[in-house]
């Protein structure tokens, strides 16, 4: 069988819902945040999901672009996520038991990467004016 996963640079956990600040689909966090918000999600696992985010607090950096609020998206590296995994797949199992769809997403082009560090990028999310121009730019055939 061949190991698909080990093909990809970059995988990303996402939701169908888009985040108001990006309009991009919403990654794991912001999603288990939203259940919490709602209060759709138990104490107890609130509490699960607040130790998991709490740990990757402390060990994966802080993209300066998302503490600024910036319109980027983040991927672990496929290279050096074995340990994220691990620590992640409780919040996939939550995300599960309160049947909130969520995608695995890899890719080697996520797109235009303005952070990296050893366990993540953050890629920029093109803004509405570049689609703008590329429909004013196009013209149907009369």
């Amino acid at each position: 069988m061949i190991d698909y996963i080990t093909n990809y640079k970059y995988v990303r956990i996402q939701g169908q819902e888009l985040a108001e600040n990006t309009m991009y689909a919403k990654g794991i966090f912001s999603m288990c945040w939203q259940l919490i918000q709602n209060d759709v999600m138990d104490e107890e696992d609130a509490g699960l999901f607040k130790e998991i985010d709490s740990w990757f607090a402390e060990v994966l950096p802080f993209p300066p672009q998302c503490r600024n609020q910036e319109k980027v998206v983040c991927f672990f590296k496929t290279e050096n996520s074995d340990e994220m995994m691990k620590m992640i797949r409780p919040a996939l199992w939550l995300l599960e038991k309160y049947h909130h769809p969520y995608y695995l997403v890899f890719t080697n082009t996520p797109g235009e990467i303005v952070y990296e560090d050893q366990y993540q990028v953050a890629v920029r999310v093109p803004g509405i004016l570049q689609i703008d121009r590329l429909q004013q730019s196009w013209s149907p055939e009369k």
